[in-house]
């Protein structure tokens, strides 16, 4: 993990939203996993649809952020049929974590 990339990520208000809600997502997005057949599991996923609309930026802004997000580790993906879903990476929220308490 590049921690400096990870900081520049975090350093958005709108990405540092993004992570929070992904915390709590049944909270924030009531309806997820509309779109995930019923016989895969991706508990926590949102739609990139959903996390648009709630940080009111357009589709590729939101996109390009996700896409940051989990190039640094702090996001995983899933892809079904046209919707890609997000949730939160918590290995490498773990570790970013565990950075501030052993180094920082």
């Amino acid at each position: 993990m590049d921690y400096i990339d990870v900081f520049k990520a975090l350093s958005n208000e709108t990405r540092l939203n993004i992570l929070q809600w992904l915390k709590e997502p049944e909270k924030h997005f009531p309806k997820q996993g509309a779109h995930i057949p019923k016989e895969v599991s991706f508990k926590g996923g949102v739609c990139v649809g959903d996390i648009q609309e709630k940080a009111k930026v357009s589709q590729s802004t939101v996109s390009h952020y996700l896409n940051l997000m989990q190039k640094v580790g702090l996001l995983e993906s899933v892809r079904y049929g046209q919707w890609t879903y997000y949730r939160r990476d918590e290995e490498g929220i773990h570790q970013l974590a565990e950075y501030f308490r052993t180094e920082i």
